[in-house]
């Protein structure tokens, strides 16, 4: 398990402004945002949008150290918040958290599943049912794991893999310390089968089915030609 690298990323100090001031700098392709923490007074910056579409495209984007350049100085940082455009998910506001070398943090840390082809609940049809895609710890910021690999190479349908499967670093452990949770197992296949009846029908002589309450024509008044018989009785003289 590898420690998150740290991205450079570049801002600028803006001027708090109001609704429309920040509108318009969204649309000259900038994102507000502020820097907090540290024990230092909230910086109000503001963030080149296609760069920040790219760092939030990769992997880990809340759990990634960044040295944030703004006016001359570094400020070492974690995100942690960003509103998107509820319609098209464009970046709206960052809030970045401002950091010293020995700080301790809560991250959502990446889970990636390894061996899964070698899996013999997956050889057999079975489905990973992934429990957690992330797992939150708590780590010294120049601590933070990239991501936790998990090992389901074993697994068989049933089977779970749990937290204390997972070697993690030295001084790096999950904010839930009072169970030992699951992150993920291996299903039975869920496989719907629809069974059809053949409903017997019963066929006449001609071959024609026989609806229920009638009968075959060469069973009743008709004629053997399926044709009604004529009435030949004498009707009266007088």
């Amino acid at each position: 398990m590898t420690m998150a690298d740290v991205a450079e990323l570049q801002a600028e100090i803006r001027e708090p402004s109001t609704k429309g001031a920040t509108r318009a700098m969204r649309r000259q392709g900038w994102v507000p945002g502020i820097v907090y923490g540290g024990g230092e007074a909230a910086l109000a910056i503001s963030v080149e949008a296609a760069v920040l579409a790219i760092e939030r495209g990769r992997r880990g984007f809340f759990s990634r150290l960044y040295n944030l350049a703004v006016d001359g100085k570094s400020y070492r940082v974690l995100a942690r918040e960003l509103q998107v455009h509820p319609v098209t998910e464009a970046p709206l506001h960052v809030d970045f958290l401002r950091l010293a070398a020995d700080s301790t943090v809560n991250v959502d840390v990446p889970v990636v599943f390894l061996n899964e082809e070698e899996s013999p609940g997956i050889k057999r049809g079975g489905v990973l049912n992934v429990v957690r895609r992330t797992v939150e710890l708590v780590c010294r910021a120049d601590s933070i794991p990239t991501m936790i690999e998990v090992d389901i190479g074993e697994l068989d349908i049933g089977d779970s893999v749990k937290i204390s499967a997972v070697v993690l670093p030295e001084g790096v452990h999950p904010v839930i310390t009072d169970r030992d949770f699951t992150i993920a197992t291996v299903a039975a296949p869920t496989v719907m089968v629809e069974e059809v009846e053949e409903e017997e029908v019963e066929l006449g002589e001609d071959g024609e089915p026989i609806v229920d309450g009638e009968t075959s024509p060469t069973e009743g008044e008709d004629g053997e030609d399926g044709e009604a018989k004529p009435d030949t009785r004498e009707g009266d003289q007088n």
